[in-house]
């Protein structure tokens, strides 16, 4: 997606590579150039009646359904395209990661040593925003999360739904209307048996096996991805991708149905939805004329600033994930840019209980590759205080056999953290205290280490690393906006992303319940919003 103040460096290691994201932008602006040459930057306006800044979930519902409606938009992403089919080579691989996978900024390092392969600046897949006390891993690109998510699409009941959403919300309707919405988009399917009887997918058995025995429930997880291609790396028919789980940077092969080829696919075959590439926010402002201001700087692939821009729109939908919706606002806020934001701008920020396991078994064989991306998964979802979600994820195609997998876990979060903005750096900074979500790692830790079983050793990299792929909040519906994502107090600013969420999805991965509620959202503000507000 699109957004920049001043890019952040990743201090740590990518420990649990393989969980999901969700979101996409930047804060700052990437170039290097002196002084001199940024004053020979030609500056252009754009005037358009609504501005999508970023591409995942959120902007790419939102492109899809205002296109639908006879309302055009421009989405800006920061990113590039990431185009797959059979054999290509898009995405980096993580076993030899290139500058392919690391926004522009980005800087990877294990106990301070910096990880060689990244000193060439590029637009890349992946950026690691810096907190005090967790950090945000955030995607770049057309798509936004769901290029380098691991796809489990899962939606609560409605008992895990109302303890955790705004009861206005509706379940009945999100299940009847915007949930079956979304799962129609994305093509759901959960993984055939004969995939799963194949060989490289001798963990997920494992995995199956030791939850029956532990007494859990096990389910198959709905995927957007169609596992004939899967089917056909069995038969030799391309190079493997899914089978080896070579898929944890995204799959080279395709069919795995991303926001890029659903929705934002189907809003550009409209005409009425324009995706500007390369476009690199840097401040969102409210004009002198009431209108939104946007300014954006046009960028190649290694960071340099082509081109500035200045967008004027009718309304502006935020949609740059949690992490980059939320500080472009904050900083919006401290430098009176958009003044009167709600008070609570930055809060409610929570880390959907993200917990990353390697799980190391000396009895049973896991074996190497290992195929992916995600198959089983077992929900204890009876008591919403101690829902819980256990998932098993396939390591990347490695040269030895570590007789190891991985597990992820996650919870209904009660721990909050709250952006404050920096004036020295000019950004907004997480703070999460130590501990916030003990109770539920706890939880999280005693099924995993009960399907397991009493012969593996676990190491909780999230612990060793606290960090999360599934940041939510710090804009949160009926704090700083509505159940439609309008932002209190400014007509014709909207929030449709994970930062609209509280700091939850209600032990799911996230993905479903924020496009469902962006599809909501946009049925509501097409209905009242347009052809008045915008």
């Amino acid at each position: 997606m699109s957004a920049s103040p001043k890019p952040s460096v990743s201090r740590r290691s990518l420990l649990g590579g393989v969980a999901g994201a969700a979101g996409a932008v930047a804060l700052g602006t990437p170039s290097s150039a002196s002084a001199a040459s940024r004053r020979r930057i030609p500056l252009t306006r754009e005037e358009h009646r609504v501005v999508i800044v970023g591409s995942g979930f959120g902007g790419g519902v939102t492109a899809l359904r205002f296109a639908q409606a006879g309302v055009p938009s421009l989405v800006l992403e920061r990113g590039i395209r990431w185009p797959t089919g059979p054999n290509a080579e898009t995405f980096p691989h993580a076993t030899s990661p290139d500058k392919r996978m690391f926004w522009l900024g980005s800087r990877v390092s294990i106990f301070g040593i910096p990880v060689p392969g990244f000193e060439e600046s590029y637009t890349g897949l992946l950026q690691v925003i810096g907190g005090d006390g967790m950090d945000m891993i955030c995607a770049a690109g057309v798509g936004g999360g769901s290029l380098v998510y691991q796809g489990m699409t899962l939606q609560p009941t409605e008992a895990l739904f109302n303890a955790s959403m705004p009861a206005q919300l509706d379940y009945a309707r999100m299940n009847s209307v915007y949930y079956p919405r979304v799962a129609s988009m994305l093509k759901l399917q959960a993984a055939p048996d004969e995939l799963i009887n194949s060989k490289t997918y001798n963990p997920s058995r494992i995995f199956a096996r030791n939850v029956g025995r532990a007494g859990c429930e096990l389910s198959k997880i709905p995927m957007p991805i169609d596992w004939d291609f899967a089917l056909r790396e069995l038969k030799g028919e391309m190079k493997p991708s899914y089978t080896n789980g070579d898929c944890s940077l995204g799959v080279n092969n395709g069919g795995k149905h991303t926001v890029d080829v659903t929705y934002i696919a189907a809003a550009e075959a409209t005409g009425l939805a324009k995706v500007a590439t390369q476009h690199n926010v840097t401040d969102v402002a409210l004009a002198p004329d009431g209108r939104w201001e946007v300014r954006v700087d046009r960028i190649n692939t290694d960071g340099t600033v082509a081109e500035h821009k200045i967008i004027t729109a009718q309304a502006l939908v935020m949609a740059a994930g949690t992490a980059n919706t939320t500080r472009l606002l904050m900083r919006a806020q401290a430098k009176n840019l958009i003044p009167d934001l709600p008070d609570g701008l930055g809060t409610n920020w929570g880390s959907n209980g993200d917990r990353i396991y390697v799980w190391t078994d000396f009895w049973d064989d896991f074996g190497t590759p290992q195929g992916g991306p995600v198959v089983y998964g077992s929900k204890e979802w009876g008591d919403p205080a101690a829902a819980n979600t256990v998932i098993q994820a396939s390591l990347p195609p490695l040269p030895a056999n570590l007789r190891s997998t991985m597990l992820v876990g996650y919870g209904i979060s009660q721990g909050r953290g709250q952006f404050r903005y920096d004036s020295a750096k000019d950004d907004a900074i997480l703070h999460w205290a130590a501990g916030s979500d003990d109770a539920l790692y706890r939880k999280i830790d005693a099924r995993v280490r009960k399907i397991a079983g009493p012969l593996s050793t676990l190491t909780d990299t999230t612990a060793a690393y606290p960090s999360t792929w599934h940041p939510l909040g710090g804009a949160s519906m009926g704090i700083v906006c509505d159940l439609a994502g309008r932002v209190q107090g400014h007509r014709g600013l909207y929030v449709l992303d994970g930062a609209l969420m509280p700091g939850t999805t209600a032990a799911c991965n996230p993905s479903m319940t924020i496009a469902a509620v962006a599809e909501r959202a946009t049925d509501e503000l097409i209905a009242q919003d347009a052809g008045t507000v915008f």
